[in-house]
């Protein structure tokens, strides 16, 4: 049984997720969001709250717990780019990119390997 949360626009660039989605792909769930607690860095919010989403949403459908779940397809995709402009050095304007993500995890119980 697959169980999927979905967060969409998180204001991060996608290429600084990918990093830590990396390290999540394929773990247990409790041992992700162990890990996610200790990591004391911004980034990890999104994965937070995505995770827990997917927690919630195995355990009202199926009445699945926590222990029995591992993250079997974790994605950051490239959302929307905010372009604008900054001013810079002899009267030039130095074009920005504000880059958003989106953030799809699916989980799976142990036993379907």
């Amino acid at each position: 049984m697959k169980f999927i949360c979905k967060s969409n626009y998180i204001r991060q660039s996608p290429y600084k997720l990918r990093l830590i989605a990396d390290v999540l792909r394929g773990k247990d769930v409790v041992y992700a969001l162990n890990w996610l607690s200790t990591y004391k860095i911004k980034r990890v919010l999104p994965f937070q709250k995505a995770l827990n989403s997917a927690i919630a949403n195995a355990k009202n459908l199926k009445n699945i717990e926590a222990d029995n779940l591992m993250i079997n397809e974790i994605l950051v995709d490239q959302g929307p780019i905010f372009k604008y402009f900054k001013p810079g050095a002899m009267g030039r304007a130095n074009p920005q990119r504000k880059r958003l993500s989106h953030l799809s995890i699916i989980l799976k119980t142990k036993d379907n390997n």
